[in-house]
């Protein structure tokens, strides 16, 4: 048995006088399972409830589509007979016609504890039409993968809003999706009509392993737990033409280019000091994506310890690393990107008009951390009212 049990447990359990009463909708995609791999959808079909409306986040509801700015249509469920409304194609946010529809909106998604996965801005903007419409929004808890303990990396700066980022929070942000919700409901003053329906048995230490759950990719090139663990550092690589490993079976573990010199790389990180991880040398060939169909010299990063691995500041380290060796090479990949036309994808990514222009500057990571740290503080009091679990 599970140790943890999932929102949509507590739910069912509390029977709410709407689930039977409502006109529902289920934002959902096929990491939307319960302990024993039932799927939200067949669950509160087999409770009675009144499915409405599907809707779906980027990647599909079905989550076989790739990543950035690959659309996927309005559809009709086969079954139901009940149409299926895209999130991530004419429209990132539910339309007055969607929401009429339905009285009620169950989101029950996996996210992935980092700032720049869409889910959370696709539940933000939820929310906001949410409150717009009248329509009551119910949030069903999964746990944060990667932990709630720990939070790393600066704030989105406003100017930087865009669809993998919309309110200002750290990249890795130690939220689960029903404390967003809550946090940016009412400090972010959204104000909709908002439920949450929380985990049993979480708590803030356990990563995604410790859980007993199975493990559904919520996403295609996040296949398995330990990807998780490294993409709020690695994440970055999509700004870059380095290859961030799509493409192959360990996609954000593996990293390179066929420029990459890895002894290059090597004697530069001598004695760097990296904590909790291995760098592997490795030679990959993508199938598809950056590089596809090329040999790319780079590295397989190997966890050692999770309490010391930093995410962000390696994955910050490793970019200033390949610049200051691979400067006639390295380049920062140009707009568009999730939708922004105008700003450098890294830019979004980071959040910042001008952190990666103090990578090349050499600016030690280290000191950028430290510069952070008065907003990370305020960040921690910031979301302490929102939290569920100890």
């Amino acid at each position: 048995m599970a140790a943890v049990q999932l929102g949509i447990d507590s739910l069912l359990s509390s029977d709410p006088s709407w689930l039977r009463t409502a006109r529902v909708g289920l934002l959902a995609n096929q990491a939307s399972v319960d302990s024993t791999i039932r799927h939200t959808r067949d669950r509160l079909l087999q409770a009675g409830v009144r499915l409405s409306a599907l809707f779906a986040p980027q990647h599909g509801y079905f989550g076989e589509l790739q990543a950035n700015m690959i659309e996927s249509d309005d559809a009709v469920d086969g079954e139901l007979g009940i149409p299926i409304f895209s999130l991530y194609g004419k429209t990132r946010r539910p339309t007055p016609e969607m929401l009429t529809h339905i009285d009620v909106l169950v989101i029950d998604l996996q996210d992935v504890g980092t700032r720049v996965y869409t889910f959370g801005t696709t539940l933000a903007l939820c929310l906001e039409a949410a409150q717009v419409a009248g329509t009551r929004l119910a949030v069903l808890d999964r746990p944060n993968p990667i932990g709630g303990h720990r939070i790393e990396g600066n704030l989105l700066d406003l100017d930087r809003r865009s669809f993998v980022g919309h309110f200002p929070i750290p990249m890795r942000h130690g939220l689960t999706m029903a404390e967003m919700a809550r946090l940016y409901n009412d400090a972010f003053g959204i104000g909709a009509a908002l439920e949450v329906w929380p985990l049993k048995g979480w708590h803030r230490s356990m990563m995604y392993r410790d859980t007993g759950l199975h493990w559904v990719p919520p996403s295609p090139n996040l296949p398995k737990p330990e990807s998780t663990l490294v993409y709020p550092g690695q994440v970055i690589l999509e700004g870059t033409n380095l290859s961030e490993g799509r493409g192959t079976t360990t996609p954000f573990e593996l990293w390179g280019a066929p420029y990459l010199k890895v002894k290059r790389i090597v004697d530069h990180l001598t004695g760097a000091g990296f904590e909790g991880l291995a760098l592997r040398p490795a030679h990959f060939q993508p199938t598809f994506d950056k590089w596809a169909g090329r040999g790319c010299n780079g590295f397989q990063i190997h966890l050692t310890d999770l309490d010391r691995y930093r995410p962000y500041a390696t994955s910050l380290a490793l970019v200033q690393t390949v610049i200051a060796t691979h400067r006639e090479d390295f380049s920062w990949t140009a707009p568009p990107y999730e939708y922004e036309f105008r700003h450098l994808p890294i830019e979004i990514i980071l959040g910042r008009a001008d952190l990666h222009q103090h990578l090349e500057r050499g600016v030690p990571v280290a000191d950028l951390e430290r510069s952070w740290e008065p907003e990370i503080d305020e960040y921690r009091k910031l979301r302490a009212p929102y939290l569920l679990y100890p």
